[in-house]
């Protein structure tokens, strides 16, 4: 699964972290960003969630 982060976009909300704390982070501005991938994201309805709740809809998901 391909994860986009359109830290632009992102208001620090956290919810992606609320909803897949394993794969998303902030920085020490708030803003979100990807833990390193440790060769395979199983969380992918996690993400899902993540990306859904997303007040600002910053994070867009694709298949790679």
């Amino acid at each position: 699964m391909r994860i986009d982060i359109d830290t632009d976009r992102c208001i620090g909300a956290a919810r992606c972290v609320q909803h897949a704390p394993g794969v998303f982070t902030q920085d020490d501005d708030g803003v979100v960003e990807l833990l390193p991938d440790d060769g395979g994201r199983e969380d992918g309805p996690l993400i899902e969630e993540a990306a859904f709740a997303c007040p600002v809809q910053a994070i867009t998901l694709g298949r790679s």
